[in-house]
């Protein structure tokens, strides 16, 4: 039985999963788009979502979360100043994963992940 597994580990320890995921989101916000694998794609668009939510409200504590959770300061500057108007009447799905195939060195399979717009 799998009862409350509802999170993809990808190999690491939990501080350092949020670190990775914290610095994927915050060069997805900086660069509206990112390769990298499918698995990894996955799990960081629970977290890009999330930080996207509480960016449309704009209160001081979202920002102080968002920045507890993805301390990169142009990131949230862009997250905040940017994007977040932008989602500001949708409801969810601010992302998007496109499949790419495999890696060449080690046949992972390959994805990017985007803002919509």
């Amino acid at each position: 039985m799998r009862h409350r597994m509802n999170l993809r580990r990808l190999g690491r320890f939990g501080s350092h999963r949020r670190a990775m995921l914290g610095n994927l989101a915050a060069s997805l916000f900086v660069e509206g788009s990112i390769v990298t694998t499918v698995t990894r794609a996955k799990e960081l668009r629970r977290v890009a979502e999330k930080l996207i939510t509480k960016a449309k409200s704009g209160t001081l504590a979202d920002r102080r979360l968002v920045i507890a959770r993805m301390p990169h300061k142009a990131a949230v500057i862009n997250l905040f100043n940017n994007l977040a108007p932008r989602f500001a009447e949708r409801n969810g799905g601010y992302t998007r994963i496109v499949k790419l195939g495999n890696r060449v060195g080690d046949a992972s399979p390959m994805a990017v992940i985007e803002l919509v717009d």
